[in-house]
């Protein structure tokens, strides 16, 4: 166990270098994430604008659960990075179990709702053949939540002990599981019966299940992570660590959701300006949301790096730990802004059928917007990081306040400001994307850097 912080330590090469060690699995593992949703979408598309538009309702239904339920998994990274920077085996066992506790406690309250989709779908105005096919979807997949939060809920263990490579072969494995038996069971392939939208959600469910069993296999095989006997005396309770895990969670589950609600928010205000402008918008966060999984997987390190830092009292640690991550992540951010401004149709027309009939209109649109795009991705990874590192000092409720502020208020009211007062139109709501979360940027790094202060001087 790495008790006394020892001076190489904290050399900035080595803060850089750990940096990347780090990062780099669990970027990686963001982006085979995506790979996994992409995938679904490209093989169902295969059978019909319902089944597409279904998958696309299911799959967002299905997330903005896992976000609000991924808050307590990600509360676990914070909790076990501290207790391991202070070497204290016994709270690292009782804040990854009671985690997994939360979390199996969330997938439980979330089976009603599950069942149900349909008749929400309905009540929301969607057409009922593609609420008919989204609810068989998700009356299957559904069991997955709680294998794919536990799997999270373990991430945190295996970072803390910088062995996040696992989380990216793991995921590079459940990719590629999940690539040959959809398109084997969604259309037949291979022998296999073609299942359609619940062969997908079988295949949804087998994937999260494959990726829990594969990381409990590590932990239990590694000798390291072994000693923790997490599994042991399973069903004995931990209340002070569950209401901690509980507390940490919420603030940061209810963070996630107000950003993706808020992407969501922005969609319907862009469909009432038009179709060609929807359909423009749709490629250029689709672009920003590749870009954003880089800042995401730096958050996550960043999260472990000031925890385990700050759990060993090593103010100097936390410091360059942080600075170190923003540096790493506003390079990128800077070159992807680059990219964005300087091929922003080229990056556009990957989306798009060139021979399609309205193709030339909507790149035309798409091109500014990537432009935008290349600014947005800057300050919301800018934001995402401060996030992270906040978490590490497990400082959650705060930081929501502050991101709900600058999410709704500012960045929802500026991009309708913008877009209809104002008269840019669609632009104008990626012009209140920009103010909305260069706000949080700017609100959750003086928070950081004001916490920092506050606790050296303590």
């Amino acid at each position: 166990m790495h008790m006394a912080p020892h001076r190489e330590e904290n050399g900035w090469r080595a803060h850089f270098r750990a940096t990347f060690a780090l990062g780099i699995p669990l970027i990686g593992a963001q982006l085979a994430q995506l790979g996994i949703h992409t995938t679904d979408v490209v093989i169902l598309g295969r059978l019909g604008a319902a089944h597409l538009a279904a998958i696309v309702l299911s799959s967002q239904f299905f997330f903005t659960l896992f976000i609000l339920g991924s808050g307590f998994a990600n509360a676990v990274m914070p909790m076990v990075a501290q207790v391991y920077g202070r070497g204290d085996t016994v709270s690292v066992r009782r804040s990854v179990r009671m985690g997994m506790w939360v979390v199996l406690i969330y997938a439980a309250l979330m089976i009603p709702i599950f069942y149900n989709a349909e008749n929400i779908l309905l009540y929301a105005g969607q057409k009922p053949e593609v609420a008919a096919l989204a609810g068989s979807y998700l009356k299957i997949a559904q069991w997955g939540i709680a294998p794919a939060l536990l799997f999270m809920t373990l991430r945190g263990l295996v970072s803390a002990h910088g062995r996040a490579g696992i989380v990216l072969y793991v995921t590079i494995i459940i990719l590629s599981v999940n690539a040959f038996f959809a398109y084997a069971l969604v259309l037949g392939r291979f022998g296999f019966p073609a299942m359609g939208m619940e062969g997908a959600a079988i295949v949804s469910f087998g994937v999260n299940v494959l990726s829990f069993l594969l990381i409990t296999a590590y932990i239990q095989l590694r000798p390291e992570m072994r000693r923790y006997e997490l599994f042991v005396r399973f069903w004995r309770p931990d209340w002070p660590a569950f209401r901690e895990v509980v507390q940490l969670g919420l603030p940061i589950g209810f963070t996630m959701l107000a950003e993706v609600s808020l992407f969501t928010g922005a969609s319907l205000l862009m469909g009432n300006i038009g179709t060609l402008e929807l359909a423009a918008h749709g490629i250029a966060l689709q672009l920003a949301s590749v870009a954003f999984m880089i800042p995401l997987g730096l958050a996550q390190a960043g999260t472990v790096r000031v925890g385990v830092a700050h759990g060993r009292g090593d103010h100097l640690g936390v410091v360059r730990s942080s600075w170190a991550v923003l540096v790493v992540a506003a390079c990128i951010a800077v070159g992807g802004g680059l990219l964005f401004a300087l091929i922003p149709t080229t990056l556009a027309s990957v989306f798009l059928d060139k021979g399609g009939k309205d193709s030339a209109a909507v790149l035309a649109i798409a091109g500014p917007f990537v432009v935008i795009a290349g600014i947005f991705q800057l300050v919301d990874g800018l934001q995402a990081i401060a996030a992270g590192l906040l978490r590490g000092l497990k400082d959650t409720r705060i930081p929501m306040v502050l991101a709900l502020i600058s999410y709704w208020p500012i960045g929802f009211f500026c991009a309708w400001f913008f877009a209809f007062p104002a008269g840019f139109g669609g632009i104008g709501i990626w012009f209140g994307f920009v103010g909305g979360l260069a706000a949080a940027a700017v609100l959750l790094n003086w928070r950081f850097y004001r916490l920092v202060r506050q606790r050296s001087a303590a």
